[in-house]
């Protein structure tokens, strides 16, 4: 019930997450948006406050050359009261400089009569008009040439620069309001945004909260066997696949229940037909030696047959484990099937039973030798016992580029036709009083098809009831992992 849980805690966090991820898609945006504003209308306002001084700044610059500003003092007067106006009206610092780098005006009357030398100052001197925006410091300045020229000539010369730096505290304030109007907007959406995203999943979590719901219900057993939960199409696509998954859930638990209760049937069997034995010797007074032996002699196929099903189940776990525990070494066939035979022929003497083996070629494949030992062995010998006195068992082995094939193939008992889908199920018996009479556990055709599928191959079993059994086994010649 582990994933039951985990599914279940999956949906119980859907809901969650579903609403962290609406918030963040509904209020991003917003954000994004603020601070791209405020960036763009902090560059756009700038831009348009240094287009207005600039071509103010020209206009005095022009008068400044054409009215010989540094020598005619009339005129130089009539400029003055321009310059600050001008540095009125923009809340700014206007300075005049001559090509000597001397401050010949100050609208502040701080510096007049210094010397100025700075980037900017040397770049106008040789024609450039440079303008900068300082945001830390929150001031716009500008520098323009005085450029004079030549009277009949094309010579230009430049005689001195104007310097004009101006506060953009009026921009910066209105960026503040807008900020804080923008930031009250914002947080108004995001709140509506929360409230619209909790409300949308729940909403579009619905369903699954009801999935999950039923899902514990299911755990603790008060539920029905299987989900209904046809909201979307996305919960009727989930729940058919966890319909499929507790299916199968069932039928392995329904094959573990089993399981260890044949285990368990099998393993008691023994136990208690030797105790039965033990008792009726312990309660017998005087009992004759022959009858001790007889009876001591049934314990002690009772403890063969317990062992041989104990042998059997740690085949048959071992076989259960990955394939990574495969020893793969390249063996050669033909030999093995050779030896596999000459152990079983006194089996098969003992019920005179013809046992032939067929090598149409030589074959040597990738296997775990133990493993497929073990396969072919249980196959083998399971023709022989199953078979009539007087029969006979046919062994053909063959192979291709590809694939080596084995063929096992008897004129035995048969199995009947209803059995066929059962006989590789752990402790299944198509005759159960024949295999306990022969000493059968029903786990070995389990254990060989887990070898067969362990080397990747595959097992076909054709029967008639009566007539005999063919079985044909597939095994790739090397081993894909």
């Amino acid at each position: 019930m582990s994933k039951l849980k985990r599914v279940t805690d999956f949906l119980k966090s859907l809901k969650c997450r579903l609403f962290l991820f609406c918030i963040l898609i509904g209020t991003l945006p917003g954000i994004l948006l603020r601070v791209g504003m405020l960036g763009s209308y902090e560059n756009r306002a700038v831009s348009i406050r240094t287009s207005e001084i600039l071509s103010q700044a020209k206009i005095l610059a022009n008068q400044i050359v054409s009215n010989d500003y540094f020598n005619n003092e009339d005129a130089a007067s009539v400029i003055d009261v321009q310059l600050d106006q001008l540095s009125t009206i923009y809340d700014g610092r206007v300075m005049v400089i001559d090509e000597s780098f001397h401050i010949v005006r100050d609208s502040y009357e701080l510096d007049t009569g210094k010397t100025i030398i700075s980037e900017e100052v040397i770049k106008s001197f040789y024609g450039e008009e440079i303008s900068k925006y300082d945001s830390e410091n929150r001031y716009i300045e500008m520098t323009i040439p005085l450029v004079h020229t030549e009277p009949g000539t094309e010579n230009k010369r430049t005689i001195g620069v104007v310097m004009v730096s101006v506060s953009t505290d009026s921009i910066n304030l209105n960026l503040e309001y807008l900020a804080r109007n923008t930031l009250v907007m914002e947080m108004f959406c995001i709140f509506a945004v929360i409230l619209v995203s909790y409300i949308a999943a729940a909403r579009l979590v619905g369903p699954f909260h009801k999935m999950a719901k039923s899902i514990e219900e299911i755990q603790t057993g008060y539920g029905d066997d299987a989900l209904t939960v046809d909201d979307y199409t996305e919960t009727r696509q989930i729940y058919e696949k966890f319909n499929k998954m507790l299916g199968r859930m069932k039928v392995l638990d329904e094959s573990r229940q089993e399981f260890v209760s044949n285990v368990s049937h099998e393993l008691k069997t023994p136990l208690t037909s030797m105790k039965v034995l033990a008792d009726s010797i312990n309660s017998m007074e005087n009992a004759p030696v022959e009858l001790y032996q007889e009876f001591m002699a049934d314990i002690g196929n009772e403890v063969d047959r317990e062992t041989k099903i104990i042998n059997d189940l740690l085949s048959l776990v071992k076989m259960d484990k990955s394939a990574a525990d495969l020893n793969i070494t390249n063996v050669n066939i033909n030999e093995l099937l050779e030896q596999i035979l000459k152990r079983l022929k006194p089996i098969a003497e003992k019920q005179n039973v013809e046992l032939v083996l067929e090598s149409f070629r030589p074959v040597s494949a990738d296997v775990d030798e133990v493993k497929i030992t073990l396969a072919f062995t249980n196959l083998i010998e399971n023709a022989i016992k199953y078979n009539r006195q007087d029969g006979w068992v046919h062994v053909s082995l063959n192979a291709d580029h590809q694939y080596f094939y084995l063929k096992v193939e008897d004129c035995g008992i048969g199995i009947p036709e209803e059995s066929l889908e059962h006989i590789y199920e752990r402790f299944y018996r198509v005759d159960k009083s024949h295999s306990r009479e022969i000493g059968g556990t029903g786990l070995g055709l389990a254990i060989t098809r887990n070898a067969v599928l362990m080397h990747r191959g595959a097992i076909k079993v054709f029967s008639t009831l009566g007539e005999g059994t063919i079985f044909n086994v597939r095994i790739p010649l090397n081993y894909i992992s």
